[in-house]
């Protein structure tokens, strides 16, 4: 809502040695609080960074807007002049009407004002307390003069994680989507991953943070974050029959177990396994993660399961509620609880697991993949998000693989090789394009610079990640007020594509001691010239930076100590690669694995290394 502060009574001094407290009360101690008192788990939040305002306006007499040029998430610094007492009024919001005001629709409740009495006297800096808005413009009104552009400077504040991961490419749209991909991170990343942080609701909704998750470990050295949320999550927004709640911390408003937002659980503990190697976290919640797995068995009916409340929301075409959608989650989660059960020596349980997950993935071809290749539900109803979980996750059977990527393939051509998929489907769609044998498909959908698309929210403008996408367009104005973000970060799910497979950096199992670099390569008429990343994992810094040149491919990589690494180098055979000038087979610590569908395949160990191909 913002912060009322009167500058006439503070009291100078009362944060030094020497000041008479005498007229001051005594704190009072409550004796029957029950609380459970603990040291805070995750990364404190701070003040991280500052951003002066870049354009001034009066759009009315006597109405000031401050553009600063981003979307960001914190508070102004500014300074003013004026008698004691005077009333100034800030106001923060994230787009402009047509008349240059501020449009505060989408704000809903929140007010996101600010309110000053000035202390009188010179010009001097104020700041709010106790609050935060997310905005890009500020509308000063009760000055008795025109401000100066340097009177408002916002203070960025987000948990204090050091940036992890660096992309960049040949085209400069898709370097720009990455920044809005972090500044939509940065911005719903104050303790809890928010979905929003400007409206009436920053809620920690599990459904975005899932699908974000891996994105956000490549953008910020998250493990302290996840660890606190996590808490939050699978000890205190669990129901007692096993439900995880879709917002944690819980909201009473909201609901439990709805496919998508409830899988947070075994999805985010899996993460923090894959990413770090942390069995810790996962062990703790275990216990929790049974319960909720237990909880699908008794709400599924024989292997098949919904998708609750929400189900593809915000899909563009194709069913929102599907029994096909909802199964693949549940098979998603089960596949999910082999492996940490595996990776926790309850080798029983994951034999468990194991027989679900496979009981699923039978009943998910028997009930929904027809003879033709098409993915029909019980409603006989498809889209493109059943096809990009069916690749995404492995549950296409081999025999009819070609068949149903001809489906897939033809669900993306009736959109003019647009997307159409909502929360369930847009995290998968570029892997499973891939794995369905058309990556050029993958490049297409992320270079595409018309509606809908991540490109085309750069083009309009966007300096972070919107929660439709078309928020804002130049043809229509603004969307349904009623839901309707600028900052909201589960479309920035696309950046862990532009790392994991653009530039091809994973990890090979967990916590990156084993490193796989495997670019994925089509023509640069389809895809990009090059590319060029780095991620600093827990065992040191990864880069991997390739190019065309000359009709040739280069590869440049560093792998951290204590690591290994495999690498998948576009070549017909091992004696077409040379490592920095030489022949890999002379190549120190380059060893020749296989040659395998036009990739050789080597493994090295930690430094740095040149393939040419």
């Amino acid at each position: 809502m913002g912060c009322v502060y009167d500058a006439r009574k503070e009291m100078p001094g009362w944060d030094v040695s020497g000041l008479d407290e005498t007229n001051w009360g005594m704190s009072k101690m409550d004796l029957g609080a029950q609380a459970k008192l603990e040291a805070h788990p995750g990364a404190p939040i701070r003040r991280m960074m500052e951003v002066p305002a870049k354009q001034i306006s009066e759009p009315k007499p006597g109405i000031y807007i401050f553009d600063l040029g981003q979307n960001m998430v914190g508070w102004v610094r500014f300074k003013a002049k004026g008698q004691a007492g005077q009333k100034v009024t800030l106001r923060h919001a994230e787009m402009l009407n047509p008349d240059g005001t501020l449009y505060t629709n989408n704000l809903r409740a929140a007010k996101a004002t600010d309110t000053f009495y000035l202390a009188g006297g010179g010009k001097r800096a104020y700041e709010p307390y106790f609050t935060f808005h997310g905005f890009r413009y500020v509308e000063v009104s009760g000055l008795e003069q025109k401000p100066e552009l340097g009177d408002i400077t916002g203070i960025v504040v987000y948990s204090d994680l050091a940036r992890a991961g660096w992309f960049e490419c040949s085209e400069p749209l898709v370097n720009k989507l990455t920044l809005n991909s972090l500044w939509g991170q940065w911005g719903n990343f104050l303790d809890v991953p928010t979905d929003c942080p400007q409206r009436d609701e920053r809620a920690g909704w599990t459904g975005d943070a899932q699908v974000f998750m891996k994105t956000a470990c490549f953008n910020l050295d998250a493990p302290a974050f996840y660890t606190k949320w996590l808490v939050d999550l699978c000890q205190d927004s669990q129901r007692t029959d096993g439900a995880f709640g879709d917002v944690a911390p819980h909201l009473s408003i909201v609901g439990y177990g709805n496919t998508g937002w409830a899988d947070s659980g075994p999805v985010c503990n899996w993460r923090m396994y894959e990413l770090y190697g942390d069995t810790r976290v996962p062990e703790e919640h275990y216990p929790a993660l049974v319960r909720y797995m237990d909880y699908l068995a008794n709400t599924s009916k024989g292997f098949v399961r919904g998708t609750g409340a929400y189900g593809d929301w915000l899909r563009l075409a194709g069913p929102q509620h599907s029994d096909a959608i909802g199964t693949a989650y549940y098979y998603y989660t089960a596949s999910l609880m082999v492996r940490l059960a595996e990776a926790l020596g309850k080798k029983e349980d994951a034999e468990k697991y194991r027989q679900l997950a496979k009981n699923i993935r039978t009943t998910f071809a028997q009930n929904f993949i027809k003879e033709d290749g098409r993915i029909i539900d019980s409603k006989n109803e498809t889209g493109q998000s059943s096809y990009a979980l069916a690749f995404g996750l492995d549950l296409v059977p081999s025999e009819t693989k070609e068949r149903v990527a001809e489906q897939f393939v033809a669900s993306l051509h009736k959109e003019n090789d647009h997307l159409a998929t909502g929360f369930l489907g847009t995290a998968f769609v570029l892997f499973a394009l891939q794995k369905a044998g058309h990556p050029e498909l993958a490049y297409k959908v992320v270079l595409n610079k018309t509606y809908p698309s991540w490109l085309q929210q750069v083009i309009w403008g966007s300096t972070t990640m919107w929660e439709r996408w078309d928020g804002w367009r130049p043809d229509k104005g603004f969307q349904d007020p009623g839901m309707n973000s600028f900052n909201h970060y589960w479309l920035g799910c696309v950046s862990e594509w532009l790392f994991t497979q653009a530039a091809g950096i994973d990890t090979d199992g967990p916590g990156f001691k084993r490193i796989k670099i495997k670019p994925e390569i089509v023509s640069p008429e389809l895809g990009f010239s090059w590319v060029k990343a780095s991620y600093d994992s827990l065992r040191g810094k990864i880069s991997s930076a390739w190019r065309f040149r000359d009709r040739r491919f280069e590869l440049d990589i560093t792998i951290p100590g204590n690591s290994t690494a495999t690498v998948y180098i576009p070549a017909k055979a091992p004696a077409d690669v040379t490592e920095s000038g030489q022949p890999v087979s002379q190549a120190k610590g380059v060893h020749f694995l296989r040659q395998e569908g036009g990739l050789s395949i080597f493994e090295v160990g930690s430094g740095r290394y040149a393939f040419r191909s």
